[in-house]
């Protein structure tokens, strides 16, 4: 079994709330992807930065963030799909890392990355300062049509759970 095919055991076993088989599996497995991270190859470097998610393993953050700094943008993209999932349950993630993914939605180069910080940030608080850069690009004609569906959508869920908080 390789990284990938381990990462998609591991999350369906947290998908089945199977934890005490998943904490298994990730101690197995946690060399292999602290190793694949550092790879030289952005290809491993991207399924350990996806596997990060897909193991659940929150103690990696730090390891995510340098993901999101990769000068491969599927590197980052794939930290940003384990950002977006170990953040469903609790803002903490998104919130530390709030400066990278606004330097990410603003000027990263890549447009699929960008739309997928933009994602993330719907799980994080509802900030002043990420309500006025998503409506600034939902309404800015220069950016591409689909980041700016994904910014109005993301600022309307932000402001929508920033009433309900009250």
């Amino acid at each position: 079994m390789n990284l990938a095919e381990a990462a998609a055991q591991a999350d369906g076993l947290a998908q089945d709330g199977s934890q005490q088989e998943l904490a298994s599996l990730r101690t197995q497995w946690d060399d292999e992807v602290e190793g694949a991270a550092r790879s030289a190859d952005y290809r491993e470097r991207a399924v350990a930065y996806r596997a990060i998610g897909q193991f659940r393993y929150r103690q990696k953050l730090e390891l995510l963030r340098r993901g999101l700094e990769d000068e491969s943008p599927a590197c980052r993209g794939s930290a940003l799909l384990s950002l977006e999932l170990l953040s469903r349950d609790a803002p903490g993630a998104i919130n530390s890392s709030r400066p990278l993914l606004h330097t990410l939605v603003n000027s990263d180069t890549n447009e699929a990355v960008r739309r997928l910080a933009i994602v993330c940030l719907r799980n994080g608080s509802p900030a002043r300062d990420t309500l006025v850069l998503l409506g600034g690009l939902a309404e800015d004609d220069e950016q591409n049509q689909e980041l700016r569906a994904a910014a109005r959508s993301v600022a309307a869920a932000l402001t929508k759970k920033a009433r309900e908080k009250g």
